[in-house]
Protein backbone atom coordinates (compact mmCIF):
# COMPACT_ATOMS: atom_id res chain seq x y z
CA UNK A 1 0.00 0.00 0.00
CA UNK A 2 1.51 3.30 -1.01
CA UNK A 3 0.95 6.65 0.62
CA UNK A 4 1.49 10.13 -0.67
CA UNK A 5 4.26 12.32 0.65
CA UNK A 6 1.87 14.70 2.37
CA UNK A 7 0.71 11.86 4.63
CA UNK A 8 4.10 11.56 6.37
CA UNK A 9 4.47 12.66 9.99
CA UNK A 10 7.45 12.73 12.32
CA UNK A 11 7.64 10.10 15.09
CA UNK A 12 10.03 10.00 17.98
CA UNK A 13 12.00 6.92 16.91
CA UNK A 14 12.18 7.26 13.14
CA UNK A 15 12.54 10.20 10.75
CA UNK A 16 9.39 9.68 8.66
CA UNK A 17 6.39 7.43 8.98
CA UNK A 18 3.06 7.38 7.16
CA UNK A 19 -0.13 8.24 8.99
CA UNK A 20 -1.40 4.70 8.46
CA UNK A 21 1.78 3.18 9.87
CA UNK A 22 1.71 5.59 12.80
CA UNK A 23 -1.82 4.48 13.62
CA UNK A 24 -0.85 0.83 13.24
CA UNK A 25 2.15 1.21 15.55
CA UNK A 26 0.05 2.85 18.23
CA UNK A 27 -2.39 -0.05 18.09
CA UNK A 28 0.42 -2.59 18.44
CA UNK A 29 1.96 -0.54 21.27
CA UNK A 30 -1.31 -0.48 23.18
CA UNK A 31 -1.58 -4.25 22.94
CA UNK A 32 2.03 -5.21 23.73
CA UNK A 33 3.65 -2.61 25.96
CA UNK A 34 1.30 -2.34 28.97
CA UNK A 35 0.94 -6.07 29.58
CA UNK A 36 4.59 -6.94 28.98
CA UNK A 37 5.84 -4.06 31.14
CA UNK A 38 3.51 -5.09 33.96
CA UNK A 39 4.64 -8.71 33.78
CA UNK A 40 8.30 -7.69 33.89
CA UNK A 41 7.70 -5.27 36.74
CA UNK A 42 6.18 -8.13 38.76
CA UNK A 43 9.04 -10.41 37.74
CA UNK A 44 11.71 -7.94 38.82
CA UNK A 45 9.93 -7.27 42.09
CA UNK A 46 9.80 -10.97 42.89
CA UNK A 47 13.51 -11.46 42.28
CA UNK A 48 14.77 -8.29 44.00
CA UNK A 49 12.40 -7.80 46.93
CA UNK A 50 14.61 -10.12 48.96
CA UNK A 51 17.00 -7.17 49.37
CA UNK A 52 14.32 -5.14 51.11
CA UNK A 53 13.07 -8.16 53.09
CA UNK A 54 16.60 -8.66 54.42
CA UNK A 55 16.51 -5.27 56.11
CA UNK A 56 13.24 -6.25 57.78
CA UNK A 57 14.83 -9.25 59.48
CA UNK A 58 14.26 -12.13 57.07
CA UNK A 59 17.74 -13.64 57.47
CA UNK A 60 17.52 -13.54 61.27
CA UNK A 61 14.09 -15.17 61.32
CA UNK A 62 15.17 -17.99 59.00
CA UNK A 63 18.55 -18.51 60.63
CA UNK A 64 20.34 -17.64 57.38
CA UNK A 65 23.91 -16.45 57.75
CA UNK A 66 25.16 -13.44 55.83
CA UNK A 67 27.22 -15.66 53.49
CA UNK A 68 24.26 -17.99 52.91
CA UNK A 69 22.12 -15.00 52.02
CA UNK A 70 24.52 -14.23 49.17
CA UNK A 71 24.32 -17.86 48.11
CA UNK A 72 20.52 -17.62 48.02
CA UNK A 73 20.82 -14.62 45.69
CA UNK A 74 23.17 -16.49 43.38
CA UNK A 75 21.05 -19.64 43.27
CA UNK A 76 18.24 -17.67 41.65
CA UNK A 77 20.45 -16.91 38.67
CA UNK A 78 21.59 -20.52 38.37
CA UNK A 79 18.00 -21.53 37.68
CA UNK A 80 17.61 -18.54 35.38
CA UNK A 81 20.66 -19.43 33.29
CA UNK A 82 19.88 -23.13 33.03
CA UNK A 83 16.37 -22.62 31.66
CA UNK A 84 16.76 -19.45 29.59
CA UNK A 85 17.78 -20.85 26.20
CA UNK A 86 15.42 -23.87 26.43
CA UNK A 87 12.59 -21.48 27.28
CA UNK A 88 13.13 -19.44 24.12
CA UNK A 89 13.43 -22.56 21.98
CA UNK A 90 10.08 -23.69 23.37
CA UNK A 91 8.66 -20.23 22.64
CA UNK A 92 9.75 -20.46 19.00
CA UNK A 93 8.01 -23.83 18.70
CA UNK A 94 5.01 -22.74 20.74
CA UNK A 95 2.68 -19.74 21.00
CA UNK A 96 3.63 -16.65 23.06
CA UNK A 97 -0.03 -16.14 23.96
CA UNK A 98 0.11 -19.44 25.86
CA UNK A 99 3.77 -19.71 26.85
CA UNK A 100 4.41 -16.31 28.43
CA UNK A 101 1.28 -16.22 30.63
CA UNK A 102 1.98 -19.83 31.65
CA UNK A 103 5.45 -18.79 32.84
CA UNK A 104 3.87 -15.95 34.80
CA UNK A 105 1.41 -18.31 36.44
CA UNK A 106 4.25 -20.70 37.29
CA UNK A 107 6.44 -18.11 39.01
CA UNK A 108 3.36 -16.66 40.74
CA UNK A 109 2.79 -20.06 42.31
CA UNK A 110 6.47 -20.53 43.13
CA UNK A 111 6.70 -17.08 44.72
CA UNK A 112 4.24 -18.21 47.36
CA UNK A 113 7.15 -19.96 48.97
CA UNK A 114 9.02 -16.73 49.63
CA UNK A 115 6.57 -15.99 52.42
CA UNK A 116 6.21 -19.58 53.61
CA UNK A 117 9.80 -20.81 53.90
CA UNK A 118 10.90 -21.77 57.39
CA UNK A 119 14.60 -22.42 56.96
CA UNK A 120 17.68 -21.92 54.80
CA UNK A 121 17.12 -25.03 52.67
CA UNK A 122 13.64 -23.84 51.80
CA UNK A 123 14.96 -20.42 50.82
CA UNK A 124 17.60 -21.96 48.55
CA UNK A 125 15.07 -24.22 46.84
CA UNK A 126 12.48 -21.53 46.26
CA UNK A 127 15.04 -19.12 44.83
CA UNK A 128 16.19 -21.73 42.29
CA UNK A 129 12.62 -22.45 41.22
CA UNK A 130 11.85 -18.75 40.97
CA UNK A 131 14.79 -18.25 38.63
CA UNK A 132 13.79 -21.25 36.52
CA UNK A 133 10.20 -20.09 36.08
CA UNK A 134 11.07 -16.44 35.39
CA UNK A 135 13.84 -17.30 32.91
CA UNK A 136 11.74 -17.25 29.76
CA UNK A 137 9.91 -13.95 30.19
CA UNK A 138 12.53 -11.34 29.31
CA UNK A 139 14.12 -13.05 26.27
CA UNK A 140 10.67 -14.15 25.17
CA UNK A 141 9.29 -10.62 25.16
CA UNK A 142 12.37 -9.27 23.35
CA UNK A 143 11.83 -11.91 20.68
CA UNK A 144 8.11 -11.11 20.35
CA UNK A 145 9.04 -7.44 19.87
CA UNK A 146 11.29 -8.50 17.00
CA UNK A 147 8.33 -9.94 15.04
CA UNK A 148 6.12 -6.87 15.48
CA UNK A 149 8.46 -3.89 15.08
CA UNK A 150 11.01 -2.73 12.54
CA UNK A 151 14.60 -2.87 13.72
CA UNK A 152 14.78 0.89 14.25
CA UNK A 153 11.57 0.81 16.29
CA UNK A 154 12.55 -1.84 18.82
CA UNK A 155 14.97 -0.04 21.13
CA UNK A 156 12.37 2.50 22.29
CA UNK A 157 9.89 -0.28 23.07
CA UNK A 158 12.50 -2.34 24.89
CA UNK A 159 13.36 0.76 26.93
CA UNK A 160 9.76 1.21 28.04
CA UNK A 161 9.59 -2.48 28.88
CA UNK A 162 12.92 -2.53 30.74
CA UNK A 163 11.94 0.65 32.58
CA UNK A 164 9.66 -1.59 34.58
CA UNK A 165 12.72 -2.94 36.40
CA UNK A 166 13.72 0.51 37.63
CA UNK A 167 10.14 1.29 38.62
CA UNK A 168 10.06 -2.03 40.47
CA UNK A 169 12.97 -0.83 42.57
CA UNK A 170 11.14 2.41 43.34
CA UNK A 171 7.89 0.67 44.25
CA UNK A 172 9.80 -1.94 46.22
CA UNK A 173 11.37 0.66 48.49
CA UNK A 174 8.05 2.35 49.23
CA UNK A 175 6.20 -0.88 49.85
CA UNK A 176 9.01 -2.35 51.95
CA UNK A 177 8.80 0.71 54.20
CA UNK A 178 5.02 0.50 54.51
CA UNK A 179 4.94 -3.21 55.08
CA UNK A 180 7.78 -2.98 57.59
CA UNK A 181 5.30 -1.02 59.70
CA UNK A 182 3.10 -4.13 59.73
CA UNK A 183 5.62 -6.05 61.82
CA UNK A 184 3.69 -8.24 64.27
CA UNK A 185 0.33 -7.91 62.51
CA UNK A 186 -1.36 -11.28 62.23
CA UNK A 187 1.55 -12.87 64.05
CA UNK A 188 3.86 -12.34 61.07
CA UNK A 189 7.09 -10.47 60.61
CA UNK A 190 7.19 -7.50 58.27
CA UNK A 191 9.22 -9.31 55.58
CA UNK A 192 6.62 -12.11 55.42
CA UNK A 193 3.93 -9.55 54.75
CA UNK A 194 6.24 -7.95 52.19
CA UNK A 195 6.38 -10.88 49.82
CA UNK A 196 2.62 -11.41 50.02
CA UNK A 197 1.25 -7.90 50.06
CA UNK A 198 3.71 -6.17 47.72
CA UNK A 199 1.94 -7.24 44.57
CA UNK A 200 -1.46 -6.27 45.90
CA UNK A 201 -0.41 -2.65 46.27
CA UNK A 202 0.45 -2.44 42.58
CA UNK A 203 -3.26 -2.83 41.84
CA UNK A 204 -4.93 -1.21 44.83
CA UNK A 205 -2.77 1.18 46.79
CA UNK A 206 -5.71 2.40 48.90
CA UNK A 207 -6.28 -0.98 50.51
CA UNK A 208 -4.36 -1.60 53.74
CA UNK A 209 -3.35 -4.84 55.35
CA UNK A 210 -5.28 -7.00 52.88
CA UNK A 211 -4.18 -10.58 53.27
CA UNK A 212 -3.07 -11.89 49.88
CA UNK A 213 -2.67 -15.65 49.99
CA UNK A 214 -0.23 -17.44 47.76
CA UNK A 215 0.70 -14.56 45.52
CA UNK A 216 -2.87 -14.13 44.31
CA UNK A 217 -2.28 -11.05 42.21
CA UNK A 218 0.46 -12.56 40.05
CA UNK A 219 -1.74 -15.56 39.40
CA UNK A 220 -4.75 -13.39 38.55
CA UNK A 221 -2.71 -11.22 36.18
CA UNK A 222 -1.34 -14.32 34.48
CA UNK A 223 -4.89 -15.54 33.81
CA UNK A 224 -5.84 -12.16 32.37
CA UNK A 225 -2.65 -12.18 30.30
CA UNK A 226 -3.85 -15.27 28.41
CA UNK A 227 -6.42 -12.98 26.76
CA UNK A 228 -4.09 -9.98 26.21
CA UNK A 229 -0.64 -11.30 25.27
CA UNK A 230 -0.61 -11.58 21.46
CA UNK A 231 0.36 -14.52 19.32
CA UNK A 232 2.80 -14.27 16.38
CA UNK A 233 2.40 -11.26 14.11
CA UNK A 234 1.21 -13.29 11.11
CA UNK A 235 -1.66 -14.64 13.26
CA UNK A 236 -2.42 -11.49 15.27
CA UNK A 237 -6.16 -11.46 15.99
CA UNK A 238 -6.24 -7.92 17.38
CA UNK A 239 -5.38 -6.57 13.91
CA UNK A 240 -7.72 -6.44 10.93
CA UNK A 241 -6.65 -8.29 7.79
CA UNK A 242 -5.67 -4.97 6.19
CA UNK A 243 -3.61 -3.97 9.23
CA UNK A 244 -1.97 -7.38 9.41
CA UNK A 245 -1.01 -7.26 5.74
CA UNK A 246 0.48 -3.80 6.16
CA UNK A 247 2.38 -4.86 9.27
CA UNK A 248 3.87 -7.91 7.54
CA UNK A 249 4.77 -5.89 4.44
CA UNK A 250 6.68 -3.39 6.61
CA UNK A 251 8.49 -6.20 8.41
CA UNK A 252 9.44 -8.05 5.21
CA UNK A 253 10.95 -4.89 3.76
CA UNK A 254 13.05 -4.44 6.91
CA UNK A 255 14.12 -7.94 7.95
CA UNK A 256 12.90 -11.53 8.25
CA UNK A 257 10.32 -10.63 10.91
CA UNK A 258 7.41 -10.66 8.47
CA UNK A 259 8.04 -14.24 7.37
CA UNK A 260 6.79 -17.45 8.96
CA UNK A 261 9.99 -19.44 9.46
CA UNK A 262 10.09 -22.98 10.80
CA UNK A 263 12.48 -23.87 13.59
CA UNK A 264 15.79 -25.42 12.47
CA UNK A 265 18.49 -26.74 14.79
CA UNK A 266 21.10 -25.47 12.32
CA UNK A 267 20.05 -21.94 13.27
CA UNK A 268 21.00 -22.71 16.86
CA UNK A 269 24.48 -23.61 15.64
CA UNK A 270 24.61 -20.40 13.58
CA UNK A 271 24.02 -18.39 16.73
CA UNK A 272 26.72 -20.17 18.72
CA UNK A 273 29.26 -19.74 15.89
CA UNK A 274 28.67 -15.99 15.43
CA UNK A 275 31.33 -13.94 17.24
CA UNK A 276 28.99 -10.93 17.37
CA UNK A 277 26.39 -12.98 19.26
CA UNK A 278 29.02 -13.80 21.87
CA UNK A 279 30.08 -10.15 22.02
CA UNK A 280 26.49 -9.11 22.80
CA UNK A 281 26.47 -11.75 25.55
CA UNK A 282 29.75 -10.61 27.11
CA UNK A 283 28.61 -6.99 26.89
CA UNK A 284 25.58 -7.81 29.03
CA UNK A 285 27.83 -9.87 31.32
CA UNK A 286 29.71 -6.68 32.16
CA UNK A 287 26.59 -4.66 32.83
CA UNK A 288 24.68 -7.48 34.55
CA UNK A 289 27.22 -7.75 37.37
CA UNK A 290 26.54 -4.12 38.23
CA UNK A 291 22.79 -4.14 37.55
CA UNK A 292 21.91 -6.97 39.90
CA UNK A 293 24.47 -6.28 42.62
CA UNK A 294 23.22 -2.69 42.74
CA UNK A 295 19.51 -3.59 42.74
CA UNK A 296 19.96 -6.30 45.39
CA UNK A 297 22.37 -4.49 47.69
CA UNK A 298 21.18 -0.89 47.24
CA UNK A 299 19.11 -0.89 50.46
CA UNK A 300 22.10 -2.23 52.41
CA UNK A 301 24.51 0.27 50.84
CA UNK A 302 22.20 3.20 51.64
CA UNK A 303 21.72 1.94 55.19
CA UNK A 304 25.52 1.93 55.43
CA UNK A 305 25.54 5.67 54.80
CA UNK A 306 24.19 6.07 58.35
CA UNK A 307 20.45 5.95 57.79
CA UNK A 308 17.90 3.94 59.73
CA UNK A 309 16.29 0.94 58.06
CA UNK A 310 13.04 2.78 57.34
CA UNK A 311 14.94 5.71 55.85
CA UNK A 312 17.07 3.40 53.70
CA UNK A 313 13.94 1.73 52.30
CA UNK A 314 12.52 5.08 51.22
CA UNK A 315 15.83 6.41 49.94
CA UNK A 316 16.07 3.61 47.37
CA UNK A 317 13.19 5.31 45.54
CA UNK A 318 14.87 8.44 44.05
CA UNK A 319 17.79 6.57 42.36
CA UNK A 320 15.35 4.16 40.71
CA UNK A 321 13.03 6.95 39.56
CA UNK A 322 16.01 8.81 38.08
CA UNK A 323 17.06 5.59 36.34
CA UNK A 324 13.62 5.30 34.72
CA UNK A 325 13.73 8.83 33.34
CA UNK A 326 17.33 8.32 32.23
CA UNK A 327 16.34 5.20 30.31
CA UNK A 328 13.51 6.84 28.43
CA UNK A 329 15.39 10.09 27.70
CA UNK A 330 18.58 8.42 26.50
CA UNK A 331 16.82 5.85 24.33
CA UNK A 332 14.78 8.62 22.73
CA UNK A 333 17.98 10.32 21.54
CA UNK A 334 19.58 7.00 20.67
CA UNK A 335 16.65 6.23 18.37
CA UNK A 336 16.55 9.74 16.99
CA UNK A 337 20.23 9.65 15.97
CA UNK A 338 20.17 5.91 15.13
CA UNK A 339 23.11 5.17 17.43
CA UNK A 340 23.56 2.56 20.14
CA UNK A 341 27.28 2.12 20.86
CA UNK A 342 28.18 5.70 21.89
CA UNK A 343 25.21 5.92 24.24
CA UNK A 344 26.05 2.57 25.86
CA UNK A 345 29.63 3.73 26.42
CA UNK A 346 28.35 7.03 27.80
CA UNK A 347 26.02 5.23 30.21
CA UNK A 348 28.90 3.07 31.47
CA UNK A 349 31.03 6.17 32.08
CA UNK A 350 28.23 7.84 34.07
CA UNK A 351 27.91 4.73 36.22
CA UNK A 352 31.69 4.58 36.75
CA UNK A 353 31.66 8.21 37.95
CA UNK A 354 28.91 7.28 40.40
CA UNK A 355 30.95 4.41 41.81
CA UNK A 356 34.03 6.62 42.11
CA UNK A 357 32.01 9.10 44.19
CA UNK A 358 30.69 6.27 46.35
CA UNK A 359 34.21 4.93 46.93
CA UNK A 360 36.26 8.12 47.34
CA UNK A 361 33.91 10.58 49.03
CA UNK A 362 33.39 10.71 52.78
CA UNK A 363 30.26 12.87 52.85
CA UNK A 364 27.04 10.83 52.77
CA UNK A 365 25.38 13.41 50.52
CA UNK A 366 27.98 13.01 47.78
CA UNK A 367 27.97 9.25 48.18
CA UNK A 368 24.20 9.19 47.84
CA UNK A 369 24.54 11.32 44.68
CA UNK A 370 27.01 8.73 43.42
CA UNK A 371 24.37 6.04 43.96
CA UNK A 372 22.03 8.05 41.69
CA UNK A 373 24.63 8.23 38.91
CA UNK A 374 25.50 4.55 39.25
CA UNK A 375 21.84 3.53 38.99
CA UNK A 376 21.07 5.87 36.09
CA UNK A 377 24.09 4.71 34.10
CA UNK A 378 23.73 0.97 34.58
CA UNK A 379 19.97 0.83 33.98
CA UNK A 380 20.28 3.01 30.88
CA UNK A 381 23.13 0.98 29.42
CA UNK A 382 21.21 -2.23 29.96
CA UNK A 383 18.09 -0.90 28.25
CA UNK A 384 20.13 -0.11 25.14
CA UNK A 385 22.27 -3.24 24.93
CA UNK A 386 19.39 -5.66 25.51
CA UNK A 387 17.66 -4.52 22.31
CA UNK A 388 20.85 -4.66 20.21
CA UNK A 389 20.89 -8.35 19.19
CA UNK A 390 17.15 -8.19 18.52
CA UNK A 391 17.88 -5.44 16.00
CA UNK A 392 20.93 -7.01 14.36
CA UNK A 393 20.60 -10.80 14.42
CA UNK A 394 18.56 -12.05 11.47
CA UNK A 395 17.06 -15.47 11.09
CA UNK A 396 14.21 -15.98 13.53
CA UNK A 397 15.48 -19.08 15.33
CA UNK A 398 19.03 -17.68 15.39
CA UNK A 399 17.71 -14.44 16.89
CA UNK A 400 15.69 -16.31 19.54
CA UNK A 401 18.83 -18.20 20.62
CA UNK A 402 21.02 -15.08 20.44
CA UNK A 403 18.69 -13.10 22.71
CA UNK A 404 18.53 -15.95 25.23
CA UNK A 405 22.29 -16.55 25.07
CA UNK A 406 22.96 -12.89 25.73
CA UNK A 407 20.94 -12.98 28.93
CA UNK A 408 22.27 -16.39 30.01
CA UNK A 409 25.92 -15.37 29.74
CA UNK A 410 25.05 -11.97 31.18
CA UNK A 411 23.47 -13.49 34.25
CA UNK A 412 26.69 -15.31 35.06
CA UNK A 413 27.85 -11.79 35.86
CA UNK A 414 24.88 -11.49 38.19
CA UNK A 415 25.98 -14.65 40.02
CA UNK A 416 29.46 -13.19 40.38
CA UNK A 417 27.98 -9.98 41.77
CA UNK A 418 25.92 -11.83 44.36
CA UNK A 419 28.96 -13.76 45.56
CA UNK A 420 31.47 -10.90 45.49
CA UNK A 421 29.25 -8.53 47.49
CA UNK A 422 29.76 -10.78 50.50
CA UNK A 423 29.90 -9.80 54.18
CA UNK A 424 33.68 -10.11 54.47
CA UNK A 425 34.01 -7.36 51.83
CA UNK A 426 31.27 -5.10 53.22
CA UNK A 427 33.61 -2.59 54.85
CA UNK A 428 33.65 0.98 53.56
CA UNK A 429 30.31 0.49 51.75
CA UNK A 430 31.61 -2.55 49.83
CA UNK A 431 34.63 -0.66 48.52
CA UNK A 432 36.38 -3.70 47.02
CA UNK A 433 33.23 -5.04 45.26
CA UNK A 434 32.54 -1.53 43.97
CA UNK A 435 36.02 -1.39 42.48
CA UNK A 436 35.35 -4.73 40.81
CA UNK A 437 32.07 -3.27 39.48
CA UNK A 438 34.08 -0.49 37.83
CA UNK A 439 36.26 -3.16 36.23
CA UNK A 440 33.18 -4.90 34.85
CA UNK A 441 31.94 -1.61 33.39
CA UNK A 442 35.31 -1.02 31.73
CA UNK A 443 35.06 -4.53 30.27
CA UNK A 444 31.59 -3.62 28.94
CA UNK A 445 33.05 -0.52 27.27
CA UNK A 446 35.66 -2.70 25.56
CA UNK A 447 32.98 -5.10 24.28
CA UNK A 448 30.87 -2.19 23.03
CA UNK A 449 33.86 -0.79 21.15
CA UNK A 450 34.51 -4.25 19.67
CA UNK A 451 30.95 -4.49 18.36
CA UNK A 452 31.07 -0.92 17.08
CA UNK A 453 34.30 -1.50 15.13
CA UNK A 454 33.48 -4.97 13.80
CA UNK A 455 29.98 -4.08 12.59
CA UNK A 456 31.19 -0.82 11.03
CA UNK A 457 33.92 -2.68 9.15
CA UNK A 458 31.48 -5.34 7.97
CA UNK A 459 28.97 -2.73 6.76
CA UNK A 460 31.71 -0.99 4.76
CA UNK A 461 32.90 -4.32 3.32
CA UNK A 462 29.38 -5.11 2.13
CA UNK A 463 29.05 -1.63 0.65
CA UNK A 464 32.15 -2.31 -1.43
CA UNK A 465 30.80 -5.67 -2.57
CA UNK A 466 27.48 -4.14 -3.55
CA UNK A 467 29.24 -1.43 -5.54
CA UNK A 468 30.90 -4.24 -7.52
CA UNK A 469 27.55 -5.92 -8.15
CA UNK A 470 28.32 -8.94 -5.98
CA UNK A 471 24.71 -9.60 -4.91
CA UNK A 472 22.75 -8.53 -7.96
CA UNK A 473 21.43 -12.08 -8.44
CA UNK A 474 20.46 -12.62 -4.77
CA UNK A 475 16.81 -13.66 -4.60
CA UNK A 476 14.38 -12.86 -1.83
CA UNK A 477 14.48 -16.47 -0.70
CA UNK A 478 18.28 -16.39 -0.51
CA UNK A 479 18.21 -13.11 1.42
CA UNK A 480 15.94 -14.64 4.05
CA UNK A 481 17.99 -17.83 4.22
CA UNK A 482 21.24 -15.93 4.68
CA UNK A 483 19.75 -13.55 7.26
CA UNK A 484 22.38 -11.23 8.71
CA UNK A 485 25.01 -12.86 6.45
CA UNK A 486 23.39 -11.38 3.34
CA UNK A 487 25.49 -8.77 1.56
CA UNK A 488 22.44 -6.52 1.54
CA UNK A 489 22.02 -6.71 5.30
CA UNK A 490 23.27 -3.76 7.38
CA UNK A 491 24.00 -3.76 11.08
CA UNK A 492 22.57 -1.01 13.23
CA UNK A 493 25.39 0.49 15.27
Amino acid sequence: MSVSEKNYVVEEDQPEISVEDHRLLRKVDRRLLPVFTLLYLLSFLDRSNIGNAKLDGMTTDLGVSAASYNTALAIYFVGYIVFEIPANIILKKCNPQVWLPSLTLAWGIVSIGQGLVKNQAGLFGIRFLLGATEAGLFPGVIYVFSVYYLRRERSWRVAIFFGGSALAGAFGGIFAYCIGLMNGVGGKRGWQWYVRVLRHHLINTTSKRIFILEGLLTAVISLIAYFIVPTWSHKAKFLSETEKTRLLDRLRADSDAGTDQTFKWSSVGDAFRDHLVWAYAFLFHGFSFVLYSLSLFLPTIIAGLGFETWQAQLMTVPPNVLASFSIWTTVYFSSKYNARAPFIIGAAIVSIIGYILLITCTKPGLQYFGVHLAAAGVYTGNSLLLSWPGENVSGQAKRAVAVALQISVGDIGAIAGCLIYRPTLASHLYRTPNLIAIGYLLFAIVMTAYLWVMMSMENKRRDRLLSKGESKDETEEERIRLGDRSVRYRYRI
